[in-house]
């Protein structure tokens, strides 16, 4: 099995000399590769000067998440791809879990280990936690995170488990797959894109995987914070092409409209908030939303639509209205 271990790089040329170092040391096997996406800091300089070793690949622009891992993939061989945000720190034998959870699941086409936080190491941290699901209306969530409340990691987690979505701070992924599935949409640009490969892949009978048994940390908020508005607008934006693009027609018909009030909502939350920069997101990504409905609409897949797909049927309920704040309580198998 090979694996690559593919990092996306824009400007990162401090956290390439924090993280990669670790990298390089913890994945012996492995190819280390980095994909740069046109910056314009030194961190060419720094991989040839002090990272000869590691794979090179240049994007002639920075077109995002999504576009950037696209072009680069397109150039590197290999049996399991490992995304891997430039702002992770990896831990010893973290990759001998996800080869052995793919050679004993041979359905298993995505996998993700358990992401800590960085931070606060005994905390998980947001982007993915021990793996991603959504509720009926297609809000994301985790296991070990609900919204901004992040659980503690005290092993209830350290499981392997079919999971919904894999976050792409650290997605290994079978490359065949990746490719058949044409990779992320370009359009996301960034936040979410995963979600949607994973739906994709769902949908076209592939399983996506938790491995509690490796686990990483996460810096998290290199590119865009949660206080940023530009991340309020892609997520708003993106979860509602996903909707669109994922599931029967009636059904996300149905289910924009609920969004259109329940998003009403949180952009007027967001005014009580006194954070009218995101209030404003909220509006603007509704209204790209609806200019590039019928282009999302065009790229429906002609799959059978899973109707499971969702772990609960209102997290925004669940969350605001009765507080719960831990995944065990609010998913119960």
């Amino acid at each position: 099995m090979k694996i690559a271990v593919v990092i996306l790089n824009w400007n990162g040329e401090k956290l390439l000399a924090r993280f990669l170092p670790k990298v390089l040391e913890y994945s012996k096997g492995a190819s280390i590769y980095v994909v740069d996406n046109a910056s314009t800091d030194s961190s060419i300089d720094l991989l040839k000067k002090s990272f000869p070793d590691v794979g090179l690949i240049k994007n002639k622009s920075n077109g995002g998440f999504a576009q950037g891992y696209n072009d680069g993939l397109k150039h590197i061989e290999a049996d399991i791809y490992c995304l891997l945000n430039s702002d992770v720190e990896v831990t010893p034998n973290w990759l001998e879990p996800v080869k052995e959870l793919f050679q004993e699941k041979p359905e298993a086409s995505i996998v993700q280990p358990k992401i800590l936080d960085l931070k606060r190491k005994t905390h998980f941290e947001y982007a993915g936690a021990a793996g991603g699901f959504i509720d009926k209306l297609g809000y994301p969530f985790c296991r070990g995170r609900i919204f901004q409340a992040l659980e503690e990691d005290k092993g209830q987690y350290d499981d392997v488990k079919e999971v919904f979505w894999a976050t792409g701070a650290c997605m290994f992924i079978k490359s065949k797959v990746f490719h058949t599935l044409k990779g992320f949409d370009e359009d996301y640009f960034a936040h979410q894109e995963e979600i949607d490969l994973c739906w994709r892949a769902k949908n076209a009978g592939h399983k996506v995987y938790y491995t509690g048994k490796s686990h990483v940390y996460h810096l998290g908020g290199s590119t865009l914070t949660n206080m940023n508005p530009k991340k309020t607008f892609l997520n708003f934006r993106n979860s509602l092409y996903s909707i669109t693009k994922n599931l029967p027609k009636r059904r996300a018909f149905s289910i924009i409209f609920m969004r259109l009030l329940l998003d009403g909502i949180a952009a007027f939350r967001f005014i009580l908030q006194f954070k009218l920069n995101h209030f404003a997101a909220v509006l603007r990504a509704h209204l790209s939303f609806y200019c590039n409905f019928r282009k999302m609409y065009r790229k429906r897949e002609k799959a059978n639509f899973i109707l499971n797909y969702h772990a609960t049927k209102s997290i925004v309920w669940s969350h605001f209205v009765h507080q719960i704040n831990n995944f065990n309580i609010l998913v119960k198998d």
